[in-house]
């Protein structure tokens, strides 16, 4: 394990560089993953539309979820990211929603990640996966399929 000596810079100026800087370090360690940058509430869906860094957005119909049902239409209008984009708040009423947990109670959004997940696992090749297809070159590849006699 390497080790880092914290260096001490209680006495360094926070000149607007110097915090330009600091910010821009903090938003290259941000961890990559679900965090949203904005909430609005469609009234004609009667849904929150979460949008994400990227500019994608989930709508999640309000009726669907008893925390966000008890709200009325002014309260909606009102609900903000928090939590650093993981999720929606209403200070007033002391609400906070874990945008991964309601992304978790929502069955089809459930199928659609585990779709993805495995799309994106069956993608990866291990090391054992490689030698095998190596070992089956060497051999001639794949047999061919013999058409059925008919």
């Amino acid at each position: 394990m390497k080790t880092a000596k914290a260096r001490e810079r209680f006495d360094e100026p926070v000149t607007a560089e110097v915090l330009a800087r600091a910010i821009e370090r903090g938003g290259r360690r941000r961890a990559p993953g679900l965090y949203a940058t904005a909430v609005w509430y469609v009234a004609d869906l009667k849904a929150l539309l979460v949008g994400f860094a990227d500019h994608s957005a989930i709508a999640f119909p309000v009726a669907n979820y008893p925390e966000l049902a008890a709200l009325g239409k002014a309260e909606l209008h009102r609900v903000e990211i928090g939590f650093g984009g993981s999720a929606l708040c209403l200070d007033s009423r002391d609400l906070h929603v874990s945008i991964a947990g309601v992304v978790s109670a929502s069955q089809p959004l459930m199928d659609l990640a585990a779709t993805v997940v495995a799309a994106r696992n069956g993608r990866r090749s291990s090391e054992a996966k490689v030698r095998a297809a190596q070992a089956n070159g060497r051999k001639g590849g794949r047999p061919r399929k013999m058409a059925a006699a008919g």
